[in-house]
């Protein structure tokens, strides 16, 4: 530790008085490096005390009669920075601005999100007056490819006498992330820390056992001139595994005391203490966790396999002392049923008479919400499982749920959380444990490993400063899990930070109106990402230039006597590189008819799936899906067994043909087994039997052979086909050529990132003069361009396009709500193909519109290669006007697969469009939005105090 002293100036000495701790020495070095005018970034891991910097920053500001932003990359954690901020230095001095909130914005500290001090910025707004500092808290967020750009934005923009402090997990290149920010923002400080304040401890659960996951021990290394001590995998670990999937052959060993054996006894509080299994790491033996009962081991009350419930994971904990504990499950339903087994298996983890306390709170806080409304949001289930001290914590639930199980978790008055990954990222909420019952994730697209970066992110709470000695990661192992694969997640400290940044049509007219095109192009060049690609740039040519003096020696070692043996070489590798490409045309030839085949499939074509699980007849349902550029189609069938599924590439890898068409019911419902049912048996007797296989394509290949031939000819013609040492120049010659295409590759590289943000951006302005949102050559901004620059959401030009056209003209508000939603759904999971349900027809005629629109802009974005706007979504256009309409939640909610927080979630990213409508949309349509917002502000939206 090191406590401001007397070199330190009054302000960090009055502001180290105040704390109830001393602080330590990386804090220190970081406001002394504030205090002294200069930029800091901080990294430090998850619990460290980093917000202590930040909070110096506030403490200066009102000190010296400045302002403060405290911007957080959530608004669940704006208002809990708020919360702590109004309990220091009380509600006058404290604002919080956030999507939805409002609250004393002309206060000298405000916290809000990076977003709002983005549009700040842009908007020129006086609240800026007499800013002098920007803290950052969670600064890594700008790795995030949806939002990240925003953080770069902010450090880019904002005026160069406002000191940023920047707050960061642990990431191996702060060095290079620091002078970055020294070049944009000047003087910047880096200090890094990888000091926990509470150690963390590494286990797995076998059954109900723990196991250390690493052992000490002394390794001799011949010439070494002494033995090291060096983590290892731990044995016993090792052995109970194979014991477990031996089936029962670890069981007896350990009911007969085999050497997993506890040998120590648990301490009185029933914690880890000195001998509940640490030494394995610390150079004694390693040790199950407490387990002086081998009874209690986990060789009863498993599952089949040896593998724990999750309640009695739980109780295994809680005997251990080693609550309270966040279960990481990559699941909201996963998270709902761990509390549903909980309540079944009567598990309480608080007393009586805490339940009871909890009980009222939760009554208190959802005492606005409608009575009928309660069931729907899976009430009862969640005020049970809180008044027995367990929760389940996920985007699905309402937010006013969250911040409850938030509230008392952190009090310590609920001891078992059961989230999803999302935890891992928001707001404080240490833990003694934290528990992670798989290492996959679906991440929306497939399911993949953790990485060490999630990993260490996820473990990260474990372990609460000034409560905690030590914290304990464990987790749960099955099947197929390798101990040694857990042991590289734990010991993996590389976790480099990359930008996500590339510019906006948004961005874009933003600051071509505030410094002109070349000035905004030069701006656009000292960002993150443009940073690292020239750092990337600087090795790829260090690395060109030494495949050069290789190149030469190559060339020198495949000298032949007879002749000139490159030119032998290039005959040799045109011959190859021809038979390659061939083989690979013809795979490609095939691959793209089988693509065009699917895209020309209408509804009621019957085709015949080749192979796979659901071989044999199907009929088309849904044509293709309209999809980004580069997406193969994908019609939806139904086949003859009934099954509903979207063929892909695939299913279908050569070109199909329909067979025949049937009659498809006009009002079809995919989602009615019964429907699906009486369409197969009508397929089935429509093509009773099996049609004759169609005569494969036979690929034209005549010019490619007669070039082979001609070459082949040219080949042994040559000089050194007849040398005796051909083969040996031949093998440096295939070095000379591999050398020489990673060679190419590599030049591509250095050109292709060299100013590559900038061509981005000069891509983006051709595109907005093209389309009329800037004029005089991209140097002035239009009166479309105008209402653009008010737009902030992922689909702003199309949003820009829907105004110019007047799509939304006429809408009345509830279906002004459900149009707009159209720009902000986003589903969780691949749609299964069903046709929307339209609230009207004129929301049904404004998405056609919209499409359109989203069409020929896609068109106009694949024409200079940029990134495609997604489609409008329809996906809960039904919903939302159901609700602006003041229908009851449950009617809103039936026959949806919506859980009540995305509804909530998606209604308050509704009503922030609609009220950028209000600004940038003609006066009528600002009536309309204003009216669908407050429709969309009711009962559950209006309740919520969060999101």
């Amino acid at each position: 530790m090191n406590e401001a002293g007397e070199r330190d100036g009054p302000a960090l000495r009055e502001f180290a008085a105040e704390l109830d701790f001393p602080m330590d020495d990386f804090q220190v070095e970081a406001c002394r490096a504030v205090e002294d005018g200069r930029g800091v970034l901080v990294a430090a891991p998850t619990g460290a005390g980093k917000t202590v910097v930040g909070e110096f920053a506030v403490h200066l500001a009102l000190k010296t009669g400045r302002k403060a932003f405290y911007t957080t990359p959530i608004k669940a954690l704006s208002n809990q920075k708020y919360a702590d901020l109004v309990r220091r230095h009380g509600v006058d001095r404290v604002g919080l601005l956030t999507g939805d909130a409002s609250i004393n914005g002309e206060a000298p500290i405000v916290v809000m999100t990076t977003e709002v001090l983005r549009n700040m910025m842009y908007a020129g707004s006086s609240t800026l007056s007499g800013l002098g500092w920007v803290i950052m808290d969670e600064v890594h967020y700008l790795a995030d490819r949806f939002r990240g750009a925003v953080w770069e934005e902010v450090i880019i923009h904002l005026p160069p006498d406002v000191s940023v402090v920047s707050l960061s997990a642990t990431v191996s290149n702060a060095e290079e992330f620091g002078a970055w920010l020294d070049e944009v923002r000047g003087d910047t400080a880096v200090i890094v820390s990888e000091h926990r304040p509470v150690p963390l401890w590494q286990h797995m659960m076998v059954g109900q056992t723990l196991f250390d996951l690493f052992v000490e021990e002394t390794v001799e290394r011949r010439g070494a001139p002494a033995a090291r001590r060096e983590l290892s995998v731990n044995p016993d670990l090792l052995h109970a595994i194979r014991g477990t999937e031996g089936r029962g052959a670890w069981d007896s060993h350990w009911s007969a005391g085999g050497r997993g054996r506890s040998r120590g006894r648990r301490n009185g509080r029933g914690g880890r203490g000195d001998d509940w299994g640490g030494r394995g790491r610390r150079g004694g033996e390693s040790r199950s966790a407490g387990t002086g009962d081998p009874a209690r081991g986990f060789a009863r009350g498993g599952r089949p396999g040896g593998g724990a419930t999750r309640a009695e994971v739980i109780e295994r904990l809680d005997r251990e002392g080693l609550l309270p504990a966040i279960t990481f499950i990559f699941s909201r339903a996963g998270c709902d049923a761990a509390v549903g087994q909980l309540l079944a298996s009567g598990m309480r983890l608080v007393t009586e008479a805490e339940g009871g306390a909890n009980r009222r709170l939760v009554e208190e806080r959802v005492q606005g919400l409608a009575e009928e409304d309660l069931a729907v949001l899976g009430y009862w289930d969640f005020v049970d499982g809180i008044s027995r001290g367990f929760a389940a914590h996920h985007a699905g639930m309402l937010p006013t749920f969250r911040e409850i199980v938030e509230e008392l978790f952190t009090h310590g008055r609920v001891r078992a959380v059961f989230a999803t990954e999302t935890l891992a990222l928001g707001i404080n909420m240490p833990a003694r444990t934290v528990v992670l019952e798989k290492l996959v994730k679906f991440n929306g697209e497939s399911h993949v490993d953790v990485t060490p970066a999630e990993y260490t992110q996820l473990t990260g709470r474990a372990g609460r400063r000034g409560i905690d000695i030590e914290g304990h990661a464990v987790v749960l192992w099955n099947r197929g899990l390798d101990p040694e694969s857990v042991a590289g997640l734990a010991s993996t400290r590389t976790y480099p930070l990359r930008s996500s940044f590339r510019p906006t049509y948004n961005m874009a007219v933003n600051l071509v109106r505030q410094f002109g095109r070349e000035t905004a192009r030069e701006i656009l060049e000292t960002s993150f990402a443009q940073f690292q690609a020239d750092r990337a740039v600087v090795g790829f040519v260090r690395t060109v230039r030494r495949n050069e003096e290789a190149l030469a020696g190559y060339a020198e070692s495949m000298t032949c006597h007879l002749g000139d043996f490159s030119e032998y070489a290039a005959l040799r590798n045109e011959i190859r590189t021809i038979e390659k490409e061939g083989a690979r045309a013809r795979s490609a030839s095939l691959r793209a008819a089988a693509a065009v085949s699917l895209e020309n499939l209408r509804i009621g074509d019957i085709i015949r799936i080749p192979s796979g699980r659901h071989s044999g007849l199907a009929v088309v349902v849904l044509p293709n899906r309209g999809g980004g550029r580069g997406e193969t189609p994908s019609p939806a069938v139904v086949t003859e067994d009934h099954h509903l599924r979207r063929l892909t590439l695939h299913d279908v890898p050569a070109p199909v043909e329909a067979l025949g068409t049937m009659r498809v019911p006009k009002h079809f419902n995919a989602k009615s087994p019964k429907a699906r049912r009486d369409l197969a048996a009508t397929l089935r007797a429509t093509v009773p039997h099996d049609p004759p296989r169609r005569r494969a394509v036979v690929v034209e290949e005549e010019a490619a052979n007669a070039r082979l031939d001609e070459l082949r000819r040219r080949l042994r013609a040559h000089p050194c086909h007849q040398c005796p040492e051909r083969e040996d120049h031949a093998r440096w010659a295939e070095r000379w050529w591999r050398l020489r295409r990673e060679t190419d590759g590599l030049q591509r590289k250095v050109e292709g990132r060299t100013n590559s943000v900038a061509r981005t951006f000069d891509r983006i302005c051709e595109l907005l003069i093209d389309m009329g949102y800037l004029a005089d050559g991209g140097e002035r901004v239009t009166e479309h361009g105008d209402r653009l620059r008010r737009l902030y959401t992922e689909k702003d030009l199309l949003a820009a396009e829907c105004l110019r056209e007047g799509v939304w003209r006429g809408l009345d508000p509830p279906s002004l709500a459900a149009v707009v939603s159209m720009l902000i759904h986003e589903p969780r999971r691949e749609d299964t193909g069903l046709a929307p349900r339209w609230p009207n027809d004129d929301v049904r005629e404004a998405h056609d519109r919209m499409l359109s629109l989203w069409s020929d802009l896609e068109d106009a974005e694949g024409a200079l290669a940029l990134p495609t706007t997604g489609a409008p979504d329809p996906g809960i256009a039904w919903p939302v006007h159901r609700w602006a309409s003041g229908r009851p939640l449950e009617e809103v909610l039936r026959g949806t697969e919506l859980a009540a927080g995305d509804f909530v979630r998606r209604c308050k990213q509704v009503i922030d469009l609609l009220d950028q409508l209000t600004d940038a949309g003609d006066r009528d349509l600002q009536r309309v939005a204003r009216k669908a917002g407050d429709a969309v502000l009711r009962g559950v939206v209006a309740a919520d105090r969060l999101d």
